[in-house]
């Protein structure tokens, strides 16, 4: 259910808060691996808030929502839902997931949780990007895995933006936020009125 091991050396202290209540599981179908026939689309929607719903109806249980996120891929000509056998197009307004939690570890490190309780660690595997939002705010996405990001929650960008600071790459002064060793840049400094 979660991309860090329960059991993982990585997992400790305040990271371990975002799994407690999270029931262990299996995990992610190894749908990379799947190419069964494409068998037409559904009407399967997950909202840019995290909601899914099917022909229009919301679906309610969570335990069902977070079965079919383990079965969630993004191909070449959008997101499908893949079991061995068959694989079935849905449609996605913005990013597959919801980030709504954070917490960090000593060293810096960030831990990111969604609304299916995928927990990553913010870094080099599970980077951060920014894209900017249509009233020009910064809209922060994290990766969950194969192709599929999570967009961050209003709460969890203001988060966000609180623990950024502005750091110099390749000679110019970027806002952003760092995860332990690494710096993910959002925006220059000046362009949102932040200044070294």
């Amino acid at each position: 259910m979660t991309e860090l091991g329960r059991d993982s050396g990585a997992i400790s202290g305040v990271a371990q808060r975002l799994l407690a209540g999270v029931p262990a599981g299996r995990g992610p179908a190894p749908v990379h691996l799947w190419n069964p026939p494409h068998c037409g689309v559904i009407d399967m929607r997950i909202a840019r808030d995290g909601t899914w719903s099917y022909m229009g109806s919301p679906i309610g249980r969570l335990a069902m929502v977070k079965l079919f996120a383990t079965i969630l891929r993004k191909d070449v000509d959008g997101y499908v839902l893949v079991t061995p056998v068959e694989r079935v197009g849905i449609t996605v307004e913005d990013a597959p997931f919801l980030a709504v939690e954070l917490a960090e570890e000593a060293g810096g490190r960030l831990f990111i949780r969604t609304t299916v309780d995928d927990v990553v660690e913010v870094g080099a595997e599970h980077p951060l990007r920014f894209e900017t939002a249509a009233d020009g705010g910064l809209k922060p996405y994290v990766h969950i895995r194969g192709d599929l990001w999570a967009l961050a929650s209003r709460a969890l960008t203001q988060e966000l933006v609180a623990r950024g600071g502005v750091e110099t790459v390749d000679g110019a002064d970027m806002f952003g936020v760092r995860s332990g060793a690494v710096f993910f840049a959002a925006a220059r400094a000046a362009d949102i009125g932040f200044s070294a």
